[in-house]
């Protein structure tokens, strides 16, 4: 009954991970804008075209170029998550985010929406760097992202974030015991993870404004 029962948490921390990967926690937040922020009245092509961009470039392209460095590697997953083997992976990432960046610049789309994109880059920025002698939880800095999000919509937008920032901080909760529990991380690497997201996202979304 015991193995049972711990090959299931491990295998429900395993899915709760990658249908939380860090990939998604920008996209997550621009669908959240488009829902519940003024910008849903925006036409839909308008919406479309920037969930579709932030898509490719956030989500597609790292995704499908890491699978192809991964398999060229003949590395299993489990493989890559090791320290040692995730600069390439952050790196594909980083640039990939910067390609994205710079459309929104060329675009002159607004400020908070920028920087929802470059407080996620300098988030993997940092994990990155940190990576080289620490390995640093990328996906609690995911969703200390969205949940400093949240808090900097609630300011510029005049709502009430508790809510949300409520069900995020459980949702942070179950994503560092999932990453524990899959002994990824430790608590400290889980903890400073999710505050390098959440002030990233505080000051890259406020400033400008």
């Amino acid at each position: 009954m015991i193995n049972i029962t711990t090959r299931s948490l491990i295998k429900a921390a395993k899915i709760y991970s990658m249908v939380f990967s860090p990939f998604y926690a920008p996209f997550w937040a621009f669908v959240w804008l488009f829902l519940f922020s003024h910008l849903r009245l925006s036409p839909w092509s308008y919406k479309l075209y920037v969930l579709i961009t932030v898509l490719m470039f956030t989500i597609v392209i790292p995704r499908i170029t890491i699978n192809i460095f991964r398999r060229i590697n003949k590395w299993t997953h489990w493989q890559l998550s090791h320290r040692e083997h995730r600069s390439t992976p952050y790196f594909i990432t980083i640039v990939s985010y910067i390609a994205c960046v710079m459309i929104f610049m060329n675009q002159n789309q607004a400020q908070f929406m920028r920087g929802i994109l470059i407080a996620t880059l300098v988030s993997g920025l940092t994990c990155a760097v940190l990576n080289i002698w620490w390995k640093i939880s990328t996906h609690m800095a995911g969703m200390g992202g969205l949940l400093g999000a949240i808090i900097a919509f609630g300011y510029l937008f005049y709502f009430n974030p508790l809510p949300m920032m409520c069900v995020l901080l459980f949702m942070s909760g179950l994503m560092g015991t999932s990453r524990m529990a899959l002994r990824q991380h430790s608590l400290s690497q889980v903890i400073i993870g999710f505050f390098i997201g959440l002030v990233y996202a505080l000051i890259f979304i406020l400033i400008g404004w």
